[in-house]
């Protein structure tokens, strides 16, 4: 499919994106290749494949949420970097 640089700058346009003259052909000769491969996707007969959300079978990858014992604060801290008083020390964020 022949894509124009009339329909390449009307996309750019939506996209806020400005493009100079050599971008414009480039774009416009690869939207046409992968709208052509499109096409090709389309003469496949697909009509008894099942349609499919992964690439394989996934059910719920969640471990159960069981209570447990908690994390002594000695052991928490352990590996910080910096702690002052019991707490995490960390980079101020918000003015």
């Amino acid at each position: 499919m022949k894509i124009t640089k009339e329909e390449v700058l009307k996309v750019a346009g939506l996209a806020r994106l400005h493009m100079d003259e050599g971008a414009i052909d480039k774009f416009a000769g690869q939207i046409g290749n992968i709208l052509e491969y499109v096409d090709t996707l389309e003469q496949v007969d697909a009509k008894d494949v099942q349609p499919a959300t992964h690439a394989i079978p996934l059910s719920n990858a969640f471990r159960e949420d069981l209570p447990g014992e908690h994390m002594d604060r000695d052991n928490a801290l352990s590996n910080a970097p910096e702690k002052e008083d019991g707490s995490f020390v960390v980079p101020k964020i918000i003015g």
